[in-house]
């Protein structure tokens, strides 16, 4: 991140993140998509901990015809989408898959991990624990684009769902084109496979350690680790388990990059752009309204040569007079 790497501003966490008693701007859980009332300072006490605290809703140079068309994206775009371009840089990985269904191998009667993915920087991360199943990572990950207004919704232990549907979310988010604090924003999304309770269609607790006969990493037995960890908590329990796949979202807020690496204008308007799944606004030439497009090229080209003409006309004109 441009702002916290030593080569670049070399901020610490509360430069952004200000508070005192353990109360910090800027959380996981109360999100502010577009902070309205931000000091422009870094270090100055405020609520959130957004772009806009500081660069305000205006960012960009307000004397050039460049500047002034991007400021015109900060009402539905948020600043993340075109400043992180990827996650996972600098020979870092982030892991993108963990599949529990695999779980439970054993070598010689004993648990293991292979670490067979080795990320750019050489470092070798696990592929497989026997204690929790494959692995998988990328790196210089494109995020993924939806509307989002700062709320975010969980799956909890009594949300019942329907696997037949689809992968679960674990957390969901809201936000629409239509509502003004919402922005266009960059996630990370994560897939698990993980145990749910197949009678009454919900996630489930599990006895994961512990010298007992149900724990999970010392018997590798699913069935006897879910029915304690539901007792557990007195919690109902049908008897019959199996496995779901559940997706997690991660709003994306670090990872900032140099401003040269932002996205260019290409890589969102056009027919296979990184927004092509957004719905409810507009984007010249992404081919989602081929009329529009058609006629914003005419009014384009009537325009140039409306301006072309009228200089010619001029040049003709002042000719004639000097003759």
């Amino acid at each position: 991140d441009i702002h916290m790497d030593a080569g670049g501003l070399d901020f610490s966490c509360v430069t952004c993140h200000v508070g005192e008693g353990h109360e910090w701007a800027g959380s996981r859980y109360q999100m502010t998509v577009n902070d309205k009332v931000g000091t422009g300072k870094p270090g100055m006490p405020r609520e959130v901990a957004s772009c806009e605290s500081c660069h305000g809703s205006k960012p960009h140079d307000i004397v050039s015809i460049t500047g002034n068309k991007l400021n015109s994206h900060t009402s539905k775009v948020a600043c993340e989408t075109c400043h992180i371009p990827a996650i996972a840089k600098g020979g870092v990985a982030t892991e993108v898959e963990w599949d529990w269904r695999t779980m439970g191998k054993l070598k010689d009667g004993e648990g293991f991990k292979l670490k067979e993915y080795t990320q750019g920087d050489g470092k070798h991360r696990a592929t497989y624990k026997s204690i929790k199943g494959d692995f998988k990572y990328t790196e210089n990950l494109e995020p993924v684009y939806a509307w989002f207004d700062g709320v975010m919704h969980y799956t909890t232990i009594d949300t019942k769902f329907d696997p037949a549907i689809g992968p679960v979310d674990i957390n969901s988010f809201s936000g629409s084109a239509d509502d003004p604090d919402s922005r266009i924003y960059p996630f990370k999304r994560m897939k698990t496979f993980q145990p749910y309770d197949k009678g009454n269609n919900t996630l489930v607790y599990m006895e994961l350690w512990g010298d007992t006969d149900s724990a999970l990493w010392g018997n590798y037995d699913f069935a006897k680790s879910i029915k304690a960890g539901m007792e557990k908590f007195n919690l109902p329990y049908s008897g019959e388990w199996g496995f779901v796949e559940t997706h997690s979202y991660w709003p994306i807020n670090h990872m900032v990059a140099p401003k040269e690496s932002a996205l260019a204008c290409n890589e969102c308007h056009s027919g296979e752009g990184r927004l092509k799944h957004i719905d409810g606004v507009y984007m010249p030439a992404t081919g989602k309204n081929r009329w529009l497009d058609i006629i914003g090229l005419l009014i384009i080209l009537g325009t140039l040569a409306g301006v072309l003409g009228h200089a010619a006309i001029r040049g003709i004109a002042t000719k004639r007079r000097r003759s």
